[in-house]
Order: structure tokens, then C-alpha cells, then sequence
């Protein structure tokens, strides 16, 4: 049997866009997040979308 790797699910949601401060308006991650996003382990993962969930509540996108 192999090893499971587990893993949060990406936050992707095909709108790839960087704003002028490197951070997608789809997804809330930054270029680097998202470039190192599939080689993150579980920790560094639910560490991003922490800060996604900050980012998203941020935006003025998001109404609330």
C-alpha cells in the first residue's frame, strides 16, 4: 500500500489573476503561495489558508 499524502484542498478557482500586490483575486493566495502550494506540507497549507481567509475578508470584493 502507498503512503497517503494528505493534503488541503487548493483554493483555486480557475480566476488566475495577480493584483498589483503579487495576490490572485481568485484564489487569495500570493504568486509564491500558489507556485509552492503542491509541494507544502498539511501544516504549511492550512498556514496559507489562514491567510487567505484574512485576505478574502479584506477585500472589497467580499461583501459582508
Amino acid at each position: 500500500m502507498g503512503k497517503l499524502k494528505s493534503q488541503v484542498k487548493s483554493p483555486c478557482v480557475n480566476i488566475c489573476l495577480l493584483n498589483e500586490e503579487d495576490i490572485c483575486v481568485g484564489c487569495y493566495r500570493s504568486g509564491r503561495e500558489i507556485s509552492l502550494w503542491g509541494s507544502m506540507n498539511k501544516a504549511s497549507q492550512l498556514a496559507v489558508m489562514k491567510k487567505v481567509r484574512e485576505r478574502e475578508a479584506k477585500s472589497k470584493l467580499v461583501s459582508g
